[in-house]
């Protein structure tokens, strides 16, 4: 499989700039707290109505960790004392049964996905017991034709564990790394062997697990081109089936952590270009296809199928194999994607058990989608997953002349036409090689609330 990326240095400076990375559109700075639990459950009722109700995914919230990563912007409590995560699981176990009562039971829960923090802070019992709640309460798909991924911490697991994990009905696993360097890890408080990944890894094979995943950042402090081309070798040895590779975004006065990180330790500007540009020539070449917005897979993973026959999603997780799904969140801070509404419970985790114990949904803002947000979220679904829009799908399906409808969007495309990032014909736009880098450059065109004065802070487009 030839890979289609073209790598421009002075045109990916030209492009860098802070920009959404379209997880949902609208973006979360458009949620709004006059969005209500009320709003929430009209918005279940209505999806369980449809002709076709959609098949359900879960994501579940695990704040805790036992140490602090100083890059990490993610929302967790860093704590030891474990009677913590007991009193947290009894609440999510009283918000599953309150999700659970509001969709219909014929509706199959086909994705789940435990996030954090540290989902492994549970322990393996604690984790059946979470199962068990989800399974008295939803219609759990138990063939293995489901996709229920946990993301783990090499630090908190043995393999023993692994093998555990296949056996509650995880099928996928999200090995968190970021680095090898021993420098690197050190500045950002995070020290982990490459074997103690490479027996999970190991362990994962041995328990057939049908996806394994790894993450990298670039751009943490310390890093070097040489540092992070070992780090790469010894990744593609390992062989997973996805790699992640983020930018590290470098927020302190956003990110309380990452005021621990010295510095004078940052690499410059110019190294994170370097760093991108090794990743891409070091992962292509060892086999591996790039997805799009950070994201490798090997050539028969079930990402790269997706994409090739037109089935790639993309949801608050990121890049997904399933059909559009009802995503149901559950535990603080978590975000949901209900019919036609967005949906974030309380970051608190006080305000989290509050809510509960009056038994309400713990649902702090969210947003309902305007027929227009519609058509755009699609527009840029598209460009996201399949880097092309065909302007016929949607004058048929929203009766729209599309060239005039987006005649905004296309002005603001003439420069990446210019540059080549982009080609517009008759039928629709096309993502040219050098433009793979700038995708959300493009989307951002699309994006009706940029530029009216919408708050927040993105990360940089490359």
């Amino acid at each position: 499989m030839t890979q289609n990326i073209t790598f421009d240095r002075a045109l990916i400076e030209k492009y860098d700039r802070p920009g959404p990375r379209y997880t949902s559109y609208p973006t979360a700075p458009q949620f709004h707290q006059a969005f209500a639990m009320d709003d929430y459950v009209a918005a279940a009722k209505a999806s369980n109505a449809e002709a076709a109700p959609k098949n359900l995914s879960v994501y579940i919230h695990i704040p805790f960790c036992k140490s602090l990563c100083y890059y990490c912007a993610c929302n967790k409590i860093i704590t030891h004392k474990t009677e913590r995560a007991v009193e947290y699981l009894e609440y999510l176990k009283r918000e599953i049964a309150m999700q659970g009562a509001l969709f219909d039971r014929s509706r199959k829960l086909t994705q789940l996905h435990l996030g954090g923090g540290t989902p492994t802070y549970l322990t393996s019992e604690q984790l059946a017991e979470l199962m068990d709640s989800l399974r008295e309460h939803f219609n759990l798909d138990d063939s293995d034709e489901h996709e229920f991924s946990l993301e783990v911490d090499p630090r908190t697991v043995a393999p023993v564990q692994i093998h555990q994990l296949r056996a509650l009905g995880f099928n996928r696993l999200s090995f968190g790394v970021q680095d090898f360097d021993e420098a690197v890890q050190a500045a950002v408080n995070r020290l982990q062997s490459e074997e103690q990944t490479r027996e999970l890894v190991r362990a994962a094979r041995e328990a057939r697990f049908r996806s394994v995943s790894v993450d990298l950042i670039y751009g943490l402090p310390l890093q070097t081109v040489q540092s992070f081309d070992a780090t790469l070798s010894k990744i593609i040895d390992m062989r997973p089936d996805r790699i992640a590779a983020y930018s590290y975004a470098h927020l302190p006065e956003l990110v309380r952590a990452q005021k621990l990180i010295r510095p004078q330790d940052m690499p410059p500007p110019e190294r994170k270009l370097e760093l991108l540009e090794l990743t891409i020539a070091r992962l292509t070449a060892a086999g591996y296809v790039y997805i799009g917005m950070d994201h490798f897979a090997l050539p028969d993973d079930e990402l790269v199928l997706a994409r090739e026959n037109g089935t790639l999603q993309r949801n608050f997780q990121g890049y997904s194999t399933r059909a559009d799904c009802d995503l149901i969140g559950i535990g603080v801070s978590s975000i949901g994607k209900v019919h036609n509404t967005y949906s974030q419970s309380v970051k608190e985790l006080s305000q989290y058990y509050a809510r509960l114990n009056e038994g309400l949904l713990p649902i702090q803002r969210g947003y309902t989608l305007t027929e227009d947000d519609r058509l755009r979220r699609e527009v840029i679904l598209d460009l996201m997953c399949q880097e092309r829009i065909d302007f016929g799908k949607f004058e048929d399906r929203y009766q729209i002349d599309f060239r005039a409808y987006f005649a905004d969007a296309l002005a603001q495309l003439e420069e990446p036409l210019a540059d080549g990032l982009v080609a517009i014909n008759e039928d629709g736009l096309v993502l040219l090689p050098e433009g793979k880098l700038m995708l959300r450059n493009v989307a951002m065109a699309f994006d009706a609330y940029l530029g009216t004065g919408q708050k927040g802070r993105f990360s940089r487009t490359v």
